[in-house]
């Protein structure tokens, strides 16, 4: 978990900012979300699934964009 410390002379805005910095760059919000609901393993494959369909079809079209011919 991270932690800060509250210098001399620092408001608890400033540190609070300087707190959710940290938190945000840890990933501890993302975690909690992901461990929010519980996904049955089924659910869990076929979104693994749709996931890896995603990034493959990103990877093949190598961010070139589509020419059309009109």
């Amino acid at each position: 978990m991270p932690g800060i410390t509250v210098r001399e002379g620092d408001s608890f805005e400033v540190a609070l900012k300087r707190f959710k910095k940290l938190v945000e760059k840890a990933g501890v919000l993302s975690e909690v979300r992901k461990r929010e609901a519980f996904d049955r393993p089924p659910v869990r494959r076929k979104k693994k699934a749709i996931e890896a369909r995603k990034n493959r079809n990103k990877r093949s079209s190598g961010g070139r964009s589509k020419k059309r011919d009109y």
